[in-house]
């Protein structure tokens, strides 16, 4: 890193520091990222087979269902990531709350503990949005939500790729570069980690993204 730069983390090493004083809640917070995909990958399939023995609704728009429910999880995961886990600390709980949520991983962003969302609230999380799918979109929701949560998953595999291994040469990884200029750059840009689609769309890119990692940005692994 330059010596120009400010750090912008604590450890880059694999480090995980408690975020509870009781250890059985702060083991809640810890997964390995295999557990939620497996599991999220599993749902999916289980959603579009439920979606071809109960719905009549064809191949075709079973494709376009899937699509838009992984898109549409492109656009979730940059909302929740800008506006949620970016929170402005402005009062103790606020900055509390973004720091449990996801300040500790930019401090310890090698932790392969907390790549991932814990199983108890990826479970939560997935029957909450079945049922609000299901009530917004009746039939339709089963194929949009397995999209959805195929994009999750993709997601969760991508990002702890980034942080663990080092980049590939081939398209793959510009995604990256992006998340280096997220973690070692400029927080306040680049918040889509599976599709820089979102922030090209909001104006959110980092000034120094030009397709390879700058030598003071990147991360030894």
């Amino acid at each position: 890193m330059a010596a120009n730069r400010k750090q912008t983390y604590l450890s880059n090493e694999n480090i995980s520091v408690p975020l509870f004083k009781n250890r059985w809640l702060d083991r809640l917070t810890r997964t390995h990222v295999a557990i939620p995909v497996s599991t999220f990958f599993l749902y999916a399939a289980a959603l579009l087979y439920y979606t071809k023995v109960a719905t009549n609704l064809s191949n075709g728009q079973v494709v376009a269902l899937y699509a838009g429910g992984f898109l549409f999880f492109t656009f979730a995961e940059y909302m929740v990531h800008r506006y949620v886990y970016h929170l402005p600390g402005t009062t103790e709980r606020r900055a509390r709350f973004a720091y449990t949520m996801h300040g500790v991983h930019h401090d310890y962003p090698k932790d392969k503990q907390r790549l991932a969302m814990p199983p108890a609230l990826s479970v939560a999380v997935g029957t909450v949005l079945l049922a609000l799918f299901e009530l917004i979109l009746d039939r339709f929701a089963f194929a949009f939500l397995s999209g959805f949560l195929s994009g999750y998953a993709f997601y969760l595999l991508v990002h702890y790729a980034i942080h663990i291994f080092l980049p590939p040469n081939n398209m793959f990884k510009a995604l990256w570069v992006n998340h280096a200029l997220h973690h070692y750059g400029k927080s306040d840009t680049m918040f889509g980690v599976s599709s820089p689609l979102w922030d090209y769309i909001f104006g959110t890119t980092h000034r120094r993204l030009k397709g390879s990692i700058p030598a003071d940005l990147h991360h030894e692994h």
